[in-house]
């Protein structure tokens, strides 16, 4: 029988970071990259509508809605298993239930057609689900395996050995769609059109069979993600600990007892003006910021003027990969400013910065504009999701139930999504994807405003 490893090892808290290189492959290559490219080739045209759930809508708008719903089951999830998993001593398992998920959606998002919408639409419903459901009890193992002073420099070890995992499968993923003949697809024409067909008529075919294979490459990433996540994963499940207590039977009280911490919490911010006013302005601008991110490559898909599909697919991957370097810089420069200025003014310097972005996006046609937004973008990226976080920690009272002050923090950032999501769709659906993006710019502008609210010390 395998020996539980002790509190603080390395080697256990190398093996908690791990999952952080098994699951980051999932936001970088479906949820920021291959899937929105994958997702557009499937109609014939921008415009063409696509119906589901017994309604027609844009294509971004469907995607929208998914998203969106499926931040609210997750936000209503997360404090109910939470609080089961912590009593019954089982959390492992809850992980594991939605890794796999995860995974599973992922490799089925390889069948996805408009055909079959909804079954595909479930598809990519699971990874979504998978994916943030897991980290709900991924983050609440951070105190089990490490102590206070290990904390910082374990989570961002996570981090970077997240990334650097992501990356090195986009990159496989981005040379399969760009070059799928290197990986054994299929980029033959017929003899007939090498024989008889004409210069042109021999580059379109050629053309054609090349886009057939990228997007097969495409559907195969998918393939890969799903693999790559779950097998990655079990070096992680075999050494995370099980849990402490066992045996003890699910009760309604226990059931709930997760919505009655967050009720708790939120009695408690009616005495802590500073939290409670600083909550309020996260609350705003994280829904505006988040939006974005989720929605970015779509928007620069459908909006911006490539000069071809290949030129399109190539830029908008290179985009998330700049996105994803320039964040890092955002985070450390952010921090020292913050140092130097305050949380609470870099906050405001920061979304001041993301306002603008609302109104240069939605003016924006070129793909240089683009790769110009997309660095701004992952320089603020970086900063206001490292800086918020520590900000809120900051601002907690003197208390050792840190887990249900967080448990409240992420479960006002998803509702924040929803609503985010739930408005962006709205205004896409009746005139455009610019339209929505600029009318971001209120949110960030409200933001601001209530951050400027935020007392400087607490009351």
């Amino acid at each position: 029988m395998k020996e539980p490893l002790q509190k603080g090892s390395k080697k256990l808290l190398n093996a908690w970071a791990f999952y952080d290189w098994a699951n980051s492959v999932y936001t970088l290559t479906i949820a920021s990259s291959i899937f929105p490219l994958f997702y557009s080739n499937l109609f014939d045209t921008k415009e063409q509508l696509v119906s589901a759930f017994g309604f027609e809508m844009k294509q971004t708008v469907l995607i929208e809605i998914v998203t969106g719903f499926t931040f609210l089951v997750v936000a209503f999830l997360s404090p109910l298993l939470s609080g089961i998993a912590d009593y019954v001593g089982n959390k492992k398992n809850f992980m594991k239930f939605f890794c796999y998920i995860g995974g599973v959606g992922c490799i089925g998002l390889y069948f996805f057609n408009l055909d079959y919408i909804h079954t595909s639409i479930l598809f990519y419903f699971m990874g979504l689900l998978g994916y943030w459901g897991s980290l709900v009890f991924y983050n609440s193992y951070l105190p089990d395996i490490a102590y206070p002073e290990q904390q910082d420099s374990i989570s961002a070890k996570g981090f970077s050995w997240g990334y650097i995992g992501s990356v090195l499968l986009l990159i496989l993923n981005l040379l399969m769609v760009m070059f799928p003949n290197w990986f054994g697809f299929d980029i033959s024409i017929s003899e007939d059109i090498k024989l008889n067909g004409s210069e042109i008529e021999i580059a379109e075919a050629l053309e054609k069979a090349k886009n057939s294979a990228s997007f097969e490459a495409m559907k195969i990433s998918f393939i890969t993600v799903g693999l790559w996540w779950v097998l990655f994963s079990q070096y992680t499940f075999y050494h995370l600990p099980k849990g402490s207590s066992k045996g003890r039977k699910v009760t309604k009280d226990v059931v709930f007892n997760g919505f009655k911490e967050l009720k708790s919490v939120w009695r408690e911010l009616k005495n802590n003006l500073r939290l409670k006013r600083y909550l309020n302005a996260f609350f705003v601008f994280s829904m505006a910021v988040q939006t974005i991110m989720l929605m970015a490559v779509y928007f620069g898909e459908k909006e911006i003027l490539w000069n071809d599909e290949e030129h399109k697919t190539t830029g908008l991957i290179g985009s998330i990969l700049l996105i994803q370097l320039v964040a890092v810089l955002g985070a450390f420069v952010t921090s020292k400013m913050s140092n130097k200025y305050g949380n609470i003014k870099t906050l405001i310097g920061i979304n001041i910065i993301w306002m603008g972005l609302c109104f240069y996006a939605y003016f924006m046609k070129m793909p240089m504009e683009f790769y110009i937004a997309a660095t701004l973008v992952g320089f603020v990226m970086g900063g206001v999701q490292s800086l918020a976080r520590s900000t809120y920690s900051k601002f907690l009272p003197e208390t050792e139930d840190t887990t249900s002050y967080f448990s409240f923090y992420d479960v006002a950032e998803k509702i924040g999504i929803v609503i985010g999501m739930s408005i962006f769709a709205v205004v896409d659906q009746l005139y455009t994807m610019r339209s929505a993006i600029l009318f971001l710019f209120v949110f960030f502008l409200i933001g601001i405003i209530l951050l400027f609210r935020v007392p400087k010390k607490a009351s």
